[in-house]
């Protein structure tokens, strides 16, 4: 059987435009004479939809929709995803669904087994599970379809199963005898090489061929990374799709390939490129033409800066130089020369005059007290309100530029540079930039050696540095991954740091930040566990006091 894989873009709610694209790769698989066609998880209403499933009028459009592609097929077969109802009183009524089409019908629809409900997963709220899976006979095979969390329960892979159910187990017990899962899976770095292994041994257990398909395109903060994958019968990875593109290809079940050893290229790389892609989908999805970012003569906001050229082109991009009477002679110099470098416009515009204007305002009121975070909090509060008048004025899409160590421990302001749209590298921690730094400037100085070499400071105070709050970023960064990515405990992570105290102190600050990050611009995710949808904790909570 050939099977052609149609991983494309879509965008969550754009039915019509969505159906297009459906459309557009079936008549292409026609015309290269393939016997299926297949599309990822839910691509019809796009992926996450959210509240937008208990709309009636949403629903009713998605199902019209779905009629007319089944209208427009013939012998040549195709899959995608939407959502279908079905009312039997019991719970939402709604399911996640792999709908058949072909000879003008809608011929089987496979509804979705397992529905995920952690980090970044909600679907129980929205979806009913399948109560049963079957095979569907088609041009000689017998079709196992399932829908992306159905293939990740397989007992071979797994120490510990987070179903008791495993459908895909179901279908090959019922004969499948080409297994097709249709995806839509969020990216993280090392999610693609998890996926390999695990269909792989799959795969090689079952004896099996599988057509895995998979969303491309980046939805708010959440980046599909693409990369569709297809599986012989030997557990060999054969075709690997486009990553952070969209893409098609054939599969020909019969056919013999050279088996891909590798799908997931260094930390490095993959998640440069993922941050570019989910700027880039972010403007293009909300119609920014250009994007604003203040330039502090740091490394976070030079990489912000790098990452916004290579997404938008330099022509697309503009820098706000803003000094006080702290910032160091190298803020200016260094912003110019990464300026220069990357080719890009910008302005230089003094805070001094209005935070010497406010703090004078504000004098009495402060009733005499000494100076302390509250003026240096004004002086960040003062570049938002700069930022934030440019971005209202022309139209700029304001890029925040803080990272995930500082978004962690609370270290930035709000309504100062906490200020923008889009959160870039929130999901980065502070080591991390240096070595993705490091990597862009590989064949050449692109962000200016000073840069990455100079100690990191906020400038707001004299001789200030961010070590005089925080540990060092390398000792920070490891409680840091301890807690919140491996959910290691108080106990745990004291034990492997030797510093208790030290451990109290770090996530006390992380808890104590829970209402800077609700108020935060959105961070695209590239690891597996980022601040946002996929980690709810309470703003008022005693816990840990």
């Amino acid at each position: 059987m050939k099977i052609a894989l149609c991983q494309i873009d879509t965008i969550i709610g754009d039915i019509s435009n969505n159906k297009k694209k459906i459309i557009e790769g079936y008549e292409q698989g026609v015309k290269d004479g393939v016997d299926l066609v297949i599309f990822p998880e839910l691509t019809l209403v796009g992926y996450p939809p959210q509240d937008l499933v208990e709309k009636e009028e949403f629903r009713q459009t998605a199902l019209e929709a779905a009629k007319d592609i089944a209208a427009l097929t013939g012998k040549t077969g195709i899959i995608f995803g939407t959502i279908t109802e079905r009312d039997d009183l019991i719970g939402t009524d709604i399911h996640n669904s792999a709908m058949l089409c072909f000879d003008g019908k809608i011929q089987f629809t496979q509804h979705k087994t397992l529905i995920p409900n952690y980090d970044v997963f909600d679907e129980m709220r929205y979806f009913d599970s399948a109560k049963d899976v079957s095979v569907f006979e088609f041009n000689g095979e017998k079709l196992g379809i399932s829908i992306c969390e159905d293939i990740w329960n397989d007992a071979d892979y797994w120490y510990k199963r987070r179903y008791s159910v495993d459908p895909v187990k179901k279908l090959i017990d019922k004969g499948a005898t080409v297994l097709i899962n249709i995806s839509a899976s969020p990216y993280h770095y090392g999610h693609r090489k998890a996926r390999q292994e695990m269909l792989s041994v799959l795969t090689k257990h079952d004896k099996v061929p599988l057509v895995y398909v998979c969303s491309v395109g980046a939805q708010t903060d959440l980046i599909f990374d693409g990369a569709s994958m297809c599986f012989d019968n030997k557990g060999n990875l054969v075709l690997l799709g486009k990553t952070y593109k969209e893409d098609y290809f054939v599969f020909d079940t019969r056919a013999k390939y050279s088996a891909i050893p590798q799908s997931e290229k260094s930390f490095e790389e993959e998640t440069l490129n993922a941050l570019i892609f989910g700027l880039r989908e972010y403007c293009s999805k909300l119609g920014f033409k250009k994007v604003l970012i203040g330039l502090s003569g740091g490394i976070d906001s030079a990489l912000v800066t790098y990452i916004a050229v290579k997404a938008l082109g330099k022509e697309n991009v503009h820098t706000v130089l803003m000094p006080s009477e702290f910032s160091s002679k190298g803020s200016i110099t260094d912003s110019k020369k990464l300026i220069d470098n990357l080719g890009i416009s910008f302005e230089e515009i003094s805070i001094q005059p209005v935070v010497d204007k406010t703090i004078e305002m504000l004098d009495g009121s402060f009733n005499g007290k000494n100076p302390d975070i509250t003026e240096e909090n004004i002086q960040a509060r003062v570049r938002g309100l700069y930022l934030m008048a440019l971005s209202n004025k022309h139209n700029y899409l304001l890029l925040t530029t803080g990272n995930k160590s500082e978004m962690a421990v609370g270290y930035c302001t709000l309504y100062g540079d906490m200020s923008g749209g889009l959160a870039v590298i929130a999901d980065v921690y502070k080591t991390d930039v240096y070595k993705i730094a490091k990597y862009i400037n590989k064949d050449k100085e692109v962000i200016p050696i000073e840069i990455i070499e100079k100690a990191p400071s906020a400038e707001l105070r004299h001789g200030q540095k961010d070590q005089d709050t925080l540990p060092d970023y390398e000792v920070l960064d490891r409680i840091l991954r301890m807690y919140l990515e491996e959910n290691k405990e108080i106990n745990e992570i004291s034990e492997i740091l030797g510093n208790n105290t030290l451990v109290k102190k770090i996530l006390r600050m992380v808890d104590i930040s829970e209402f800077k990050r609700k108020q935060a611009a959105p961070a695209l995710r590239v690891s597996k566990k980022a601040f946002g949808y996929g980690r709810r904790y309470p703003i008022v909570q005693g816990w840990r006091k």
